[in-house]
């Protein structure tokens, strides 16, 4: 099964969905290619958020690729929170040290209040 990414613009906020391996492949690309067109508009956004409870798998790659929209978003001065992460990927994020890079959050609502700074 391929990596599948899907963007919305929800209440201000840039949102991908994401579902599938987050691993090394061709549909890895995807991913920056979602973000890039979600924050075509970022100065019109309130942060970036991906929700991540169907990614089935998270290698290297798909951690450099996170972290490749990280910068996207940073360079619009954009917050970016991450909805939904499996344990296994909260252990990755832990252990490469990139959870304060991309923070989770609890939910939605939680990730939209937490980009506010409220």
């Amino acid at each position: 099964m391929a990596l599948t990414v899907t963007q919305r613009v929800e209440d201000g906020f840039g949102v991908l969905e994401l579902a599938g391996p987050l691993t090394l492949g061709p549909s890895l690309n995807g991913l920056r290619e979602a973000a890039r067109q979600v924050l075509v508009n970022g100065s019109k956004l309130s942060g970036l958020i991906l929700e991540v409870s169907h990614v089935s798998a998270v290698d290297s790659a798909g951690l450099g690729e996170l972290t490749i929209v990280y910068n996207f978003a940073n360079r619009q001065r954009l917050g970016i929170r991450l909805v939904g992460s499996t344990p296994s990927l909260l252990k990755m994020l832990d252990m490469t040290r990139l959870e304060e890079l991309l923070p989770p959050a609890k939910d939605m609502p939680s990730a939209k209040k937490e980009l506010l700074g409220k």
